[in-house]
């Protein structure tokens, strides 16, 4: 029987890439909160135009909405994979009512690799298209492979910036890995390696009944 897992770890540790790569070799469903919030948003659900309220004042959007759109797209079914969610202890003790998490993989990842991978991050103005200068860059110098724009670097991808995000994401997610190991569910993945080093790993962990 699939597993339910959630990914957790800092911002530039991998997760959108092993999550990928786990849905595509394995048939998880990958859920992204922010995925399906802008899901939500966009089809003018009750619930997306609740968050939208929130969204528009510049606000959180509140746990109990956040997981109601959770539950409303993974029912009954079995090898979800939650990306970066849940971030909060109150989101954990809520998701734990809607799908039981089997395993939580942890990347672990130091800061100077974070900011060195995200300075090196750029996007796509016109298609959206993520590209990395050191790990994935684009065959034409800053260019989009698809649709020839110019690529630049969001505002949050500075090394001030990143190394901010950084030391709030292992403030805030302290608690979380606490939570989840003292439940013996917790598995911690060395992160700064090759993604294909770090999708070995998962996968055994996965294969195993218990971390």
């Amino acid at each position: 029987m699939k597993k339910n897992v959630v990914l957790l770890g800092p911002p530039g540790a991998g997760k959108g890439t092993l999550a990928q790569r786990l849905a595509s070799e394995l048939g998880y469903l990958h859920l992204s909160t922010g995925d399906v919030l802008r899901d939500e948003v966009a089809r003018g659900t009750e619930l997306g135009r609740l968050a939208k309220e929130y969204m528009d004042k510049g606000e959180l959007v509140p746990d109990e909405v956040i997981l109601s759109m959770v539950k409303e797209h993974v029912g009954d079914r079995r090898g979800v994979l939650f990306d970066g969610f849940p971030r909060t202890l109150a989101q954990a003790e809520g998701l734990a009512g809607i799908a039981p998490v089997d395993v939580v993989v942890y990347l672990e990842i130091g800061r100077d690799e974070v900011v060195r991978r995200l300075s090196a991050r750029r996007v796509c103005p016109k298609c959206g298209a993520v590209y990395n200068l050191v790990t994935q860059p684009p065959k034409e110098d800053e260019r989009c492979d698809r649709c020839g724009e110019a690529l630049v670097q969001r505002r949050d991808d500075t090394p001030e910036v990143i190394s901010r995000r950084f030391e709030v994401y292992l403030r805030d997610s302290a608690p979380l890995v606490k939570y989840y190991e003292e439940k013996g569910i917790l598995v911690r993945v060395d992160a700064a390696r090759s993604p294909e080093e770090v999708l070995a790993d998962v996968l055994r962990a996965l294969r195993n009944d218990c971390p």
